[in-house]
């Protein structure tokens, strides 16, 4: 064989062996034989079975490798305990015919994964709904209904019924003192879409709030077809609406809560005048700072002086009128029941925030209350005015009737005040009769604690005016803040206001602190017997809510 042919490559291996150009690091070194497999070729898998192990062979019902063929070692008795319950997951069943606050609420508890689907709507186009509008109806009647006093709760469910009615799922609302915002996010991996609105006027209109309320009811009734344009046209009607009483009707109504609160201490027929006088005068001074742009606190200690300029006189005439009653019926006029109970409720619901900021703008107005007063009567004393806090109680359980006529007259003008729907001053005014009835029964001829009292008294207030406002599927607020204005602590906060202008500083603040007991039993009756109402009512319940969670050390 020459030195040719021995140079020329035998076979393929050869080549690979011994071809000096090849410089791959997976070239077989010179002296190794390459293994010859049966199924790869120089296989560097991690997946090929190991000489020696025999493969196990797949199942004739499924292809092999695929994901639904169970393991040679599969068997029922090792499989792990199945998640899902063998009677399946529990849905949340919402009743139809439930008020929408009940069951926006019961969605609004739960967690955004547990909520159920909107079902389809007709009122949305072919093309969607829009987006942008529908939030803007959303905030815009989530701002009235802020502004009207509504708790934030309830303002969280009127907002998320808006956005439901109209097939936005996925969004949530959060509601501060000030401000309103909402989220919508189309799907998980779409960008959210935000808005917000800031609330920077408010005003007492009871009515307005009602009509409110109508029309999210019409939204979330299915049957009812309310197209955007629609809803943004009565939404503007509301808001042009005129209020129902004229003003001169509201200064008279004030006149007549003060005449009647100074019956309820035990004023009599002058009083009641002078009580009247005095509340009217300061409802005009402070209508008159109002229009002069002066802010709210200023407003409150105008309104508080003139009712007891009028009781210091009455002192210092010596005509044997109980002026202190006089003065605590101005009292009863300007005390701000309506923010103080919206203020408890939004912190027993969890709304922190709001509350806080709620109870500090109560606490400003006793604040402008308590230097008015306490100005006049300072002066009072140093002229030489003489105030008996204990005679504003004379006589008060020996005339039960005359008590009970003054409730109501008392509630009737609040109703007024609160600028509140013809229809329901009737209801109001008896709710507020049933309350002080209950109230004197307990404290005067049973002998309880005053704020025992006060608190189941409230407390049917709320049951009443939930019982009410279900009846007609509206807000309960109408129901309730004007029948709770004979429960008022005129009394104890004039007595610690006199006492401390007398340099009896200890019982002053001893009286004032009972008329904070007071006021919180008030709110915290008012929201338990409205909290009870949903829990034991079957009818036009939404059936067991969740309540929120709260963290207890976890």
């Amino acid at each position: 064989m020459t030195e040719a042919e021995d140079r020329k490559p035998r076979s393929d291996e050869a080549r690979t062996t011994y071809d000096p150009e090849i410089t791959s690091e997976f070239a077989l070194p010179q002296g190794l034989a390459a293994p010859r497999g049966g199924g790869e070729s120089e296989t560097t898998s991690e997946f090929a079975v190991p000489e020696g192990l025999q493969a196990p062979q797949p199942s004739s019902a499924e292809p092999e490798g695929s994901a639904f063929s169970l393991p040679r070692t599969y068997s029922a008795k090792d499989s792990l305990v199945a998640f899902t319950p063998a009677t399946g997951v529990p849905a949340v069943s919402l009743i139809k015919d439930a008020p929408w606050q009940d069951r926006m609420r019961t969605m609004l508890r739960m967690p955004v994964t547990e909520r159920p689907a909107p079902e389809p709507v007709q009122r949305a186009e072919d093309e969607g709904p829009a987006v942008p509008r529908v939030l803007d109806l959303t905030l815009r009647i989530g701002e009235l209904l802020l502004a009207g006093g509504e708790g934030a709760e309830d303002v969280e469910a009127a907002m998320f019924a808006v956005c439901r009615s109209y097939g936005l799922d996925r969004c949530e609302p959060t509601v501060t003192f000030t401000l309103l915002s909402i989220s919508y996010q189309p799907s998980l991996v779409d960008d959210p879409v935000t808005a917000s609105r800031t609330v920077r006027r408010r005003g007492t209109d009871y009515t307005r709030l009602a009509a409110v309320f109508h029309l999210v009811d019409d939204l979330t009734d299915p049957e009812t077809h309310v197209s955007l344009e629609e809803a943004y046209r009565r939404l503007a009607e509301i808001r042009r609406n005129r209020h129902p009483y004229p003003g001169w009707a509201l200064t008279l109504a004030s006149g007549l809560l003060a005449g009647a609160a100074s019956v309820l201490v035990g004023g009599d027929l002058i009083v009641f005048v002078a009580a009247a006088l005095g509340a009217m005068l300061g409802d005009r001074l402070a209508w008159l700072c109002a229009g002069r742009g002066l802010p709210e606190f200023y407003q409150f200690t105008v309104a508080a002086m003139p009712p007891a300029a009028i009781g210091v006189a009455f002192s210092l005439t010596h005509i044997g009128v109980n002026a202190s009653a006089v003065v605590t019926g101005g009292l009863f006029a300007l005390l701000p029941g309506r923010a103080l109970v919206a203020g408890v409720q939004d912190g027993l619901t969890g709304f922190y925030i709001t509350a806080a900021a709620r109870l500090l703008e109560v606490m400003y107005f006793f604040v402008g209350i308590v230097v008015g007063v306490l100005v006049v009567l300072y002066f009072g004393v140093k002229v030489g005015g003489k105030l008996d806090p204990d005679a504003a109680l004379g006589g008060i359980s020996e005339r039960p009737l005359v008590q009970i006529a003054a409730s109501m007259l008392l509630s009737l003008t609040f109703a007024v005040l609160l600028q509140q729907e013809r229809s329901t001053v009737l209801a109001v005014t008896l709710n507020g009769g049933v309350a002080w009835s209950v109230y004197g029964a307990m404290h005067y001829a049973g002998g309880i604690s005053p704020v025992a009292s006060t608190a189941v008294a409230a407390g049917l207030v709320g049951l009443f005016g939930q019982l009410l406002s279900r009846f007609r599927f509206a807000s309960a607020l109408p129901y309730t803040t004007a029948a709770i204005g004979p429960l008022l602590p005129g009394s104890a906060t004039y007595f610690g206001l006199l006492n401390m202008a007398q340099n009896e500083v200890d019982k002053g603040l001893v009286s004032l602190a009972k008329a904070a007991s007071l006021a919180m039993a008030i709110a915290i009756g008012v929201n338990l017997g409205s909290e009870i109402s949903r829990l034991t009512l079957r009818v036009g319940s939404a059936g067991k809510r969740r309540a929120a969670k709260r963290t207890r050390g976890f």
